[in-house]
């Protein structure tokens, strides 16, 4: 018997991301990192392991400043600019192939940065359902060049991890490339998990994950979405009123309870469709819709298109990539 799964073990079974470590950059001042806009389904991360680096505000506002331990994690897939912050022209760029990464390096004499840059991979619809529910950018600030004292908690495992990444990359490993895009892989469960538990967790889901009293809700939508879910059971779950529980989920999430079940709902549906042959019919029961007809509107209001027409794009693109 497997065990019960908590609410982002089976966020990410729903949508799969995969990690894929590109480059180790490692530079010395001036410099600067022009990086364009992710391709769909896909999420840019950097890692600074010492050093530091400015991210420059896209919409011409001020900068942020990374440290050794940060990772900024792009969920948008917009253009950004990374620099020193010294606003000289940079030292042009070399990159060679060491190891079980390409390092990019340059000339620069001033302060140096070491920093991993990789990106995480979803399907176009599961990064959609991501990015309505984590903000457009997210800074994780672990403290590497601080000493972690007391009950450390998931810091001190994503510094465990960035260490091991910075081995794999440095080294001739057998299988280390392999590791590093498993690592990175976990990287972006951690990378939530830590944000979640932050006292300042930003906007959305990982600000709805951490507070207690509404993951009642959240776990059962999660782990039982085809359930016949109405707001006042939902409630109910948290032990608060109808009215407590609408205000405090808006306010955390910045959308409703029934939205994010239709939006788990949907997302299952998606997947069956792509990976199974049941019947229309059998997955709608099976997330929570007594008809089938309904079941048929929602899709195509939330997907764009009919489940028919889903599942015969899916198959074509599942040929077309056995193809290559």
């Amino acid at each position: 018997m497997s065990p019960p799964l908590d609410w982002l073990s089976r966020l990410l079974e729903i949508t799969p991301v995969r990690g894929q470590l590109d480059l180790r950059c490692q530079y010395g001042a001036p410099w600067r990192i022009d990086q364009e806009a992710s391709a769909v389904g896909e999420m840019a991360y950097h890692i600074v392991l010492s050093g530091t680096a400015s991210l420059a505000d896209p919409q011409g506002g001020g900068t942020e400043q990374l440290q050794a331990g940060d990772l900024l994690l792009m969920v948008n897939d917009e253009a950004h600019t990374l620099h020193d912050g010294s606003g000289a022209r940079a030292k042009p760029a070399t990159s060679r192939i060491a190891a079980n990464v390409v390092f990019s390096e340059n000339k620069g004499t001033g302060a140096r940065l070491d920093m991993l840059c990789g990106r995480f991979v979803l399907t176009p619809q599961h990064a959609r359902l991501l990015r309505r529910y984590l903000p457009p950018r997210l800074i994780v600030r672990t403290g590497l060049s601080r000493p972690v004292l007391g009950n450390p908690g998931s810091g001190a495992e994503l510094h465990g991890l960035m260490a091991l990444m910075q081995a794999e990359s440095g080294a001739d490993f057998l299988g280390g490339r392999a590791m590093l895009d498993a690592l990175s892989t976990a990287l972006f469960a951690l990378t939530l998990r830590f944000s979640s538990e932050s006292q300042q967790a930003p906007a959305g889901l990982l600000a709805l994950a951490g507070y207690p009293r509404l993951a009642p809700a959240l776990e059962a939508m999660f782990h039982d979405p085809g359930h016949a879910w109405t707001l006042p059971l939902l409630a109910d779950k948290c032990n608060m009123s109808r009215a407590t529980f609408v205000r405090l989920f808006q306010e955390k999430l910045g959308i409703s309870a029934s939205d994010l079940l239709t939006d788990i709902r949907m997302t299952l549906s998606a997947n069956e469709l792509r990976k199974t042959s049941n019947s229309t019919g059998a997955i709608a029961e099976a997330v929570g819709y007594q008809s089938e007809a309904a079941f048929q509107r929602a899709f195509k209001l939330h997907m764009g298109v009919t489940p028919a027409r889903w599942r015969k794009q899916a198959d074509v693109n599942e040929g077309m990539a056995d193809l290559l």
